[in-house]
């Protein structure tokens, strides 16, 4: 059985944005980030204390995993987590795909053993959960967790580990302001009750919360982000408003308070990590209270601008 348990931070650092094409040019070491930019970056969220790196295999194919073994080179093993995932959809033919994919991320992140590794998707929550169980006994796997599962799933599943003396230890789906669905169905009540560690991703809506995006000054034209959100920015303006203004009276930012409120809400926000500056928003976001009755008027104004943000690739989470 695992004898230490999940250390939980208060927030973890995403990595999906690092796995971009590899491409001189188009952020791979090139520009916008560089490994000078991504290593100074590192260097102030680990005087911060923001320890636990999140990434996946499918976050560019590899290379998200690859640039960031690389950038944490520079450090003892012990002073940081790493967090990755196995994606069903992504499994390869041979006998033992999650094993598989487990090498492969090793490999690629440069070390033995990974502190949270997550089925990424249910697919069959009957098939892909046992084949965490070895990993677990091996070593290579410290702790497991299961990412977009409805409240089912995450039950089946912690049932399947419980078999075997193990635990679902951490749940991950979308949540913000906009989207609340685990909420709504009882998966942030059920971790609390289990005492699982509930991680929040697409906190920020990538982007269309944090203040810096309006109808005037729309996400840039021709990504998907702006096609996502760009259509719904006038019925955001009165939230991000509010954002804006609950941040200015604490000296700090509207992305700031929407990560905050995740915080109050009892998640750890993964939040993407990009510029060193990102840095210093956490640091504001995590020593910031809010108080309830900011966060009763942020959830009306998000509940009256009437948006649906679920991602292609996610599941409702009321069934």
């Amino acid at each position: 059985m695992t004898i230490d348990r999940l250390k939980t931070p208060t927030v973890a650092l995403g990595t999906g944005a690092w796995g971009d094409s590899g491409e001189t040019g188009d952020g791979y070491f090139g520009s916008p980030l560089t490994r000078a930019g991504l290593e100074e970056l590192a260097d102030k969220a680990h005087a911060a204390g923001f320890a636990l790196w999140d990434t996946a295999m499918v976050y560019g194919m590899g290379r998200s995993e690859t640039v960031l073994g690389e950038v944490l080179k520079r450090y003892a093993r012990d002073d940081y987590q790493l967090s990755t995932k196995f994606t069903p959809q992504a499994a390869g033919t041979g006998d033992d795909p999650v094993a598989d994919m487990l090498e492969q991320s090793l490999a690629r992140l440069g070390t033995d053993c990974i502190d949270l590794y997550w089925i990424h998707n249910p697919a069959d929550v009957a098939r892909w959960t046992p084949q965490l169980i070895p990993l677990l006994k091996s070593g290579k796997v410290r702790h497991v967790g299961v990412s977009n599962h409805n409240l089912g799933e995450i039950e089946l599943a912690n049932r399947i580990l419980g078999e075997a003396g193990f635990r679902v230890e951490a749940v991950q789906n979308h949540y913000s302001l906009l989207y609340r669905s685990s909420e709504d169905a009882g998966i942030l009540d059920y971790c609390r009750d289990q005492g699982i560690q509930f991680f929040a991703y697409m906190v920020l809506e990538q982007g269309a919360l944090t203040g810096k995006y309006s109808p005037q000054n729309p996400l840039p034209e021709g990504s998907s982000r702006a096609k996502a959100y760009n259509g719904m920015l006038p019925q955001l303006k009165a939230l991000t408003d509010k954002l804006a203004s609950i941040g200015h009276s604490q000296g700090a930012a509207a992305a700031d308070v929407a990560t905050a409120w995740a915080i109050a809400k009892g998640a750890t926000p993964i939040i993407g990590v990009t510029k060193p500056g990102y840095i210093d928003g956490l640091v504001r976001a995590t020593s910031m209270t809010l108080p309830s009755d900011d966060i009763a008027e942020l959830e009306d104004l998000a509940i009256a601008a009437d948006v649906n943000t679920r991602g292609w690739w996610e599941q409702a989470m009321d069934v």
